[in-house]
């Protein structure tokens, strides 16, 4: 009676399995660190864009967008409305802003886009990585975004992104500085993340 050879993996060849599925296992976690990287460096570089498009529609025409209660004039538009001139782009945080929404948090878009200065069209919220922007007055209190002023607000942040750009850019505590969040960090729910302007 003859019998079989049995064959199987060497130790060689075992080993050399487990060094390729490690590179690609490595390069699978290092593409995805540089495309959490990207993300939070884009959401940091639209707070910017947004801050720089206020102070060049404010520089032109010396209002701010969605505040501008000659915005009709300014934008040559019988389309859009005029704010109230106050000095503030009220009505709070508005995220799902739509083409008839009259709020000046939702005009802000418009009449940037009007005087050329932001793309796209109409009163709809721009779109960062994670969710639409908004700008508004916060008059201060106990809740987010914790302090008066205009704020640049984001939405749908992981919470370890948002701790790590107010990290990288502030003072890493989600109540005080000049980025802010909606609840502690400790909290692993998405965060809302508030830029101070």
């Amino acid at each position: 009676m003859k019998r079989e050879k049995q064959q199987g993996f060497t130790l060689v060849e075992l080993a050399i399995v487990l060094v390729i599925i490690g590179i690609i296992l490595g390069a699978v976690l290092k593409g995805q660190e540089l495309i959490n990287n990207a993300k939070q460096k884009r959401v940091y570089s639209i707070y910017k864009e947004m801050l720089a498009a206020v102070y060049t529609y404010y520089d032109k025409y010396n209002a701010l967008p969605g505040d501008d209660s000659q915005a009709t004039t300014h934008l040559n538009s019988s389309t859009t409305a005029n704010g109230d001139g106050n000095g503030r782009i009220d009505d709070g945080f508005i995220f799902n802003c739509t083409n008839t929404s009259t709020e000046e948090s939702c005009l802000v878009f418009e009449h940037m886009r009007l005087a050329n200065i932001i793309s796209g069209s109409g009163r709809l919220n721009p779109q960062g990585p994670f969710g639409p922007v908004s700008i508004a007055y916060y008059a201060g209190g106990s809740t987010a975004p914790f302090g008066a002023g205009h704020w640049i607000a984001m939405q749908n942040i992981p919470y370890d992104m948002a701790r790590s750009i107010d990290e990288k850019y502030d003072d890493g505590t989600y109540n005080t500085g000049s980025i802010t969040a909606d609840t502690d960090y400790s909290n692993t729910a998405d965060k809302t993340l508030y830029f101070k302007f």
